[in-house]
């Protein structure tokens, strides 16, 4: 469902993913980690018809990103790390303005929001501005924006980043149940321990290039062990004024 054969991407003389080949098949969850810097958000934005490649090629459901860049987002549901959402307008207002932009009718978009912010847990604050949401409010809303129009892909952007522990079992228990029926979702994270029990795939970038791939199953060690391996181990200076009694 999702296919990256030797992508890359330049800006200028700097190579931000460099030469990235992966395939996600019909309702896998694909985990994309790594640093910050280290090319995610680059190549989620190839692979979702944001930013052309400078060379190599992906296929979003069968659509080619760098000639179908309009096919693959009508395809796909995108949650990015910026959310895009208006302040101005209510959880609902999101979701029924949305819905005529995908050729929903207004039945079924009424319907499909119903639906959505009873599954999210948002019945309650379907009537709140963005502007007096929490986090996880905010974070639920995009994904219900992202899953309106039935995706056959789903691309979320750290959407566990900034949500209390709730709300981000809501997510990932509702990310694998839609996987279950044949959404393909790919994400990026920093939280390992959620990563460690949603993704049935592993991928991670360091300085744009692949430097692991592998089914979640198969990882040798734990997945914050490979993780450090990898990327880089975690180090705390010792700081010997702290906690000390005062002169």
């Amino acid at each position: 469902m999702i296919s990256s054969r030797n992508l890359s991407r330049r800006f200028g003389e700097f190579t931000a993913v460099d030469n990235v080949s992966f395939e996600v098949p019909t309702g896998g969850i694909c985990a994309l980690l790594g640093p910050n810097g280290a090319g995610k958000s680059t190549l989620m934005k190839m692979l979702t018809g944001l930013l052309a490649p400078t060379s190599g090629e992906a296929f979003v459901a069968g659509y080619d990103v760098r000639k179908e860049p309009l096919a693959v987002k009508h395809a796909a549901g995108i949650l990015p790390e910026s959310l895009g959402l208006f302040d101005a307008l209510t959880v609902d207002e999101h979701l029924l303005l949305s819905g005529p932009i995908y050729g929903l009718t207004q039945a079924e978009t009424r319907h499909r929001a119903d639906q959505l912010l009873h599954a999210l847990s948002l019945e309650e604050g379907r009537d709140t501005f963005l502007n007096q949401c929490s986090q996880g409010m905010r974070k639920k809303t995009a994904l219900a924006l992202a899953l309106l129009h039935n995706p056959r892909v789903l691309f979320l952007d750290e959407p566990f980043e900034g949500v209390d522990p709730v709300t981000a079992d809501t997510i990932r228990t509702f990310l694998v149940a839609i996987a279950g029926r044949g959404v393909t979702i790919f994400l990026t994270s920093h939280i390992l321990s959620i990563v460690n029990r949603l993704a049935d795939q592993i991928l991670v970038i360091r300085g744009g290039r692949v430097v692991w791939q592998s089914a979640a199953s198969e990882l040798p060690q734990s997945l914050e062990e490979v993780y450090f391996g990898l990327v880089e181990a975690s180090t705390v200076d010792d700081l010997p004024w702290l906690g000390s009694p005062q002169s």
